[in-house]
Formats: structure tokens, sequence, C-alpha cells
């Protein structure tokens, strides 16, 4: 078959042929129709992701759209390895296959399915988001941080306050649901958080960026007394674009009601991802999600590789 293959960890994949795979027990074969150029598989080819590493040559991919061989089409995810997705065929188990709407294509369901889950599972399990609530989205103006936004409204928060680099890409926000906007390079990034923030705070912090922006939000969250205590602020650490490292202090430990956790490869349960594609996919086939997607042939694979996808995601076709 044809396929992206990696030879070298931190080289681009190179479009060449690689052996067929052959299903083992409980496993299914899909024919891929188009899979996701996410950012954790650079990171993972890249050979610096916590979850990365494993015998080369390998197919790299973590997820696609495809059809099984009764017809069926459907999102899969999980593949067995060397066997990623970014191939014409893939192995994946038959349970980790969700059948696709009608309604939505190859190419949406490849670019929104894993930064969708990502941001589900950030907003509804580890953030616990309830009707009514405040979200504040870190890193917003990515196909991750747009979707969170949408999806943030479709679950009932009450306000969406949305920060990023992009001037632009935060005016679209606006139109996806956002209330307001900050931008992320100012002189005075604390001050800007704790002037959007305000005394009441925000519930739940998705955060795509970490690093010096995270910091500054953390120092901006207001802090409670003894007659009134913080409102607590459930932080929950997606990805590191701005870096992989923070200096925190104890005082916004203790005194803003800050509550930090994270999602990622290995923390979250399976059946939280069986609840979750379900109901992320029938948003989607409601119109209720919206994602920017490209579709790129499979052997440009190289120069896909080392393209900036702002707020769109492209997906690799067979």
């Amino acid at each position: 078959m044809n396929a992206a293959v990696l030879h070298a960890f931190g080289e681009a994949p190179r479009f060449e042929r690689f052996p067929d795979p052959v299903p083992g027990d409980e496993e299914a074969i899909v024919r891929v129709r188009a899979a996701g150029l996410h950012p954790i598989v650079r990171s993972l080819t890249g050979g610096d992701h916590y979850a990365g590493g494993g015998p080369l040559p390998a197919v790299p991919g973590v997820d696609c759209a495809g059809v099984l061989a009764d017809g069926t089409r459907v999102y899969a995810a999980g593949s067995r390895p060397p066997y990623g997705t970014m191939a014409e065929l893939t192995v994946v188990p038959a349970a980790r296959c969700v059948r696709l709407p009608d309604e939505v294509d190859d190419a949406t369901a490849a670019a929104l399915c894993n930064p969708g889950v990502a941001a589900w599972i950030a907003l509804s399990w580890r953030g616990r988001l309830r009707p009514g609530e405040t979200v504040l989205v870190l890193g917003a103006t990515g196909a991750a941080g747009q979707l969170t936004v949408q999806l943030a409204r479709s679950l009932g928060a009450g306000r969406v306050v949305v920060a990023g680099r992009s001037r632009v890409a935060l005016e679209r926000l606006v139109e996806l649901g956002a209330d307001a906007t900050i931008q992320l390079d100012q002189p005075d990034l604390v001050e800007a958080f704790a002037r959007e923030v305000g005394p009441a705070g925000v519930d739940v912090v998705v955060d795509y960026v970490w690093g010096a922006p995270a910091e500054a939000l953390i120092a901006a969250l207001p802090r409670g007394s003894l007659d009134r205590p913080a409102r607590p602020v459930r932080f929950v650490q997606v990805g590191t674009a701005a870096g992989p490292t923070i200096t925190l202090h104890a005082a916004p430990l203790r005194g803003s009601g800050l509550e930090l956790t994270g999602t990622g490869i290995g923390t979250t349960p399976p059946e939280v991802f069986v609840t979750a594609l379900p109901e992320l996919l029938a948003r989607a086939a409601r119109g209720e999600l919206r994602v920017d997607a490209e579709p790129v042939p499979l052997a440009e694979v190289g120069t896909a590789w080392t393209r900036e996808q702002g707020g769109r995601r492209l997906v690799l076709v067979p």
C-alpha cells in the first residue's frame, strides 16, 4: 500500500510503499479516506512526546475517517503500530470504530474528532462544566480552541472568554460564540486578564498554550478572603504551544481557588471516549460544530508536514 513512512524521529515522513496490515482477533481493516495532521501527530513523530517512541520505520497518524470491508463509513482511532492512519489501509481494534453520520463528510470527521474529543473531555469530564458557568479558553485561535468555544456554547456555558495572538482569528471566535477576547501579545497581560476576568472570576479554564500566558492568567485570578471564599477555578491543561513549563507560586493555590489538572494520552478512561464521540458527531451532524478542514493528497505529506495550519486542520487523503 501507499503510505507516509517515518524513518527517523524529528524528520518528515516520506511517501512510499509499506506492507499491508493483517488483522488479528477483534481487529478491523479500515480503508482510509482522510487522516488528520494533528499537532499530536507532529509531536509524536518529533520524538519529544511523553507517549512517543517505538520501532521504525512506521506509519504516523492517530485517527482517520474510512470505510470497513462491508462499506460502513467510520471514524477510527487506536491503530496498531507500526500501522498509523496516514496510509491507504490501517488496522484498529474493531471496538474503536464509530459509525459516521451521513451529514458529516470524511474530511470534516478527520479534522474534527481528535481536537473535538480533546475539547469535550476538557470541558465536560475534567472541567465539569455546568450550564451558566464562565469558560476561558487560553490559546483559542487554533482548530481545537475554536471547537472548544463552540462546544462550550453547546454545553450551556453562560459566558465564554477567549485569548489568542491572532486578532483576525479572535474576531472570528466572536462569530462562533465568544463573548470577549484577549490579545496575548500585549505588554501587561496580567492586567488584561484581571480586567476581563473581573472580581467574579471564571469557572473553567481550558489551556492549549501553557508557558508565559498561563502564568499571567494564574496571577490574575481573583483572591478570596476570610469573609468571601474564592470561587473555584477548574484549570484544565491540554497543550503546550507557548512552552512546556511555568513558574507556579504557592499563593494562587492557597488564595484563588485554583484546581489544576490536565488531559492527555493515558489519563482518560476508555469509557469517556466512548461517550464523547457519538455526542460530538451528533452535534456536528446538526451543524452545531464547524471546523475548517483542508484536504491534501497523501503524496504531498512532505510539504504538508511543515505548513502552518493556523485555525484550519490539514487532512491527508490517500
